[in-house]
């Protein structure tokens, strides 16, 4: 099992220009930043630009709970998601093995949701 370099070559070529590209769209700009002058700051820089009001708040507060288990959710029916739409495509070429994986996976979801309906986490006051 003699492995020829040469079938490498294209990998590292690719790799030499993901890398060049890389370094070109995070170095180039902070440099061009430095050079123009953008990156100094001075007080009307500094104001505030996304609301237009100054924060009344400490920016590091504590954020409510019920933020996180929206995420969270959120995540667990995006996966079921990216889960469902491959085995959608494959599911007559897979077999009754693969439906009644998947119809328990749909299962424990269904659980979760009527759990987190249950203790109120979809409520919003």
């Amino acid at each position: 099992m003699s492995v020829d370099l040469a079938e490498y070559l294209p990998i590292l070529i690719f790799l030499g220009i993901a890398l060049g590209l890389s370094i070109a769209f995070v170095v180039l700009p902070m440099i061009v930043a430095k050079l123009t002058g953008a990156s100094k700051p001075y007080a009307n820089k500094l104001t505030e630009y996304e609301c237009g009001f100054p924060a009344f708040e400490d920016s590091r507060s504590q954020f409510d709970v019920r933020f996180y288990l929206v995420a969270i959710l959120f995540i667990i029916f995006d996966l079921e998601a990216a889960f469902l739409f491959p085995w959608a495509v494959t599911v007559f070429d897979l077999g009754w093995v693969a439906w009644i994986a998947m119809m328990v996976f749909l299962g424990e979801l269904a659980i979760g949701l009527a759990y987190a309906w249950k203790k109120g986490a979809l409520e919003w006051e």
